[in-house]
């Protein structure tokens, strides 16, 4: 990691139409507009739909360096999130984001460390640390089968 501060630079144009145009050096632009509960066309992306996959973008760049440090080995991560927008102390916002991740360990793999290592991505990430919003993990953990393991459950299958 280089050395903080580190200093990002983003920029959205628009007009009184529908869409604006999300950018940032060196990446390909995004078309974005409000979502269809706020009257928007709902195919672009929306500030609700950015922040939560900023969060889980995050959560999973997080969990790959967590995971390294605590020598959990995973192999796959699929991460749905959901969040509530209400309104709270006459305010308009997100009240609670649910991260749900399905990891995938390798085959004997300790799924109580596991589980702390979600959590501990949780509590690193820049994004959701640099949230007022509670973020809650909702995990579910499972391990690979082995060669031998899936044979035995393709016998075990047939037989029955």
């Amino acid at each position: 990691m280089k050395p903080l501060p580190h200093i990002y630079q983003a920029r959205v144009t628009g007009g009184p139409g529908e869409y604006a145009v999300l950018s940032t050096p060196g990446t390909p632009d995004l078309r974005a507009a409000p979502p269809l509960e706020y009257d928007g066309p709902g195919d672009a992306w929306s500030p609700e739909s950015l922040l939560l996959t900023a969060v889980e973008a995050c959560f999973l760049f997080t969990l790959r360096a967590v995971a390294k440090a605590a020598k959990v080995e995973f192999i796959s991560l699929d991460l749905h999130s959901e969040g509530t927008v209400d309104r709270q102390h006459d305010i308009t916002r997100f009240t609670e984001i649910v991260l749900r991740p399905r990891l995938t360990l390798g085959p004997g793999g300790d799924r109580e460390r596991a589980r702390w290592v979600l959590e501990k991505s949780k509590q690193a990430c820049l994004v959701t640390a640099s949230l007022s919003t509670p973020v809650r993990v909702e995990p579910d953990i499972t391990s690979a089968c082995s060669w031998t393991e899936a044979v035995w459950h393709i016998v075990a299958d047939v037989s029955t």
